[in-house]
């Protein structure tokens, strides 16, 4: 079961985390990390996805980290592989809705795709 305080506790980390190192995660982390983000507070994931979701989403933002984010090149590709188990995990919660969100808030750091404007 989440708490409200370990909702807060990523809800504070997330964002922060992701403006200040977005560019160097890269796309694929960023996009992954939204559709978690924007499913856990979509009213109709359940409990036991939102915890999967949190608990994905708290290695993210937390230090602790198996291969340290300040590495280049690989600094964050075991946050990609916790966030990628996640999304299978919990992907009937991210919804076309979800995605569309995301990919808004992507694009106004990295810019649109060629197959986010057709």
């Amino acid at each position: 079961m989440v708490t409200a305080a370990d909702r807060a506790l990523v809800e504070r980390g997330f964002w922060a985390k992701l403006r200040k190192h977005a560019t160097t995660a890269g796309r694929e982390v960023v996009e992954k990390a939204l559709w978690l983000y924007y499913a856990a507070r979509a009213p109709q994931t359940p409990a036991w996805a939102r915890s999967v979701i949190y608990g994905a989403l708290a290695y993210l933002v937390l230090p602790a980290d198996a291969i340290p984010d300040a590495l280049p090149a690989i600094g964050f590709s075991d946050d990609l592989v916790t966030l990628t188990a996640a999304v299978a995990t919990v992907a009937l919660f991210i919804d076309d809705a979800v995605k569309a969100k995301a990919a808004a808030r992507v694009a106004t750091w990295f810019g649109s795709t060629a197959h986010e404007t057709q």
